[in-house]
């Protein structure tokens, strides 16, 4: 067994803490990416921009909760 405390050992649940928070923040950026586009803001067609939204709030608040579920199984 590996010491957690020696520099460079891998802590697991730090990696998966980084991928929850950065899938939300991917998920926030969608959702504000959708409203630019929606407001006319960036130059892509209208339907995009609800498209980002769905997909970005998906990301931020359902896929933390289906990831975490996946990885708490796995432990036990």
């Amino acid at each position: 067994m590996t010491d957690p405390n020696q520099p460079g050992a891998k802590d697991p649940a730090r990696a998966r803490l980084f991928a929850l928070v950065l899938i939300r923040w991917i998920g926030v950026g969608l959702v504000l990416l959708g409203l630019l586009v929606t407001s006319g803001r960036v130059a892509l067609p209208w339907i995009a921009g609800p498209i980002f939204v769905v997909f970005g709030l998906f990301d931020a608040f359902v896929m933390p909760v289906i990831l975490a579920r996946k990885w708490k199984s796995q432990d036990q």
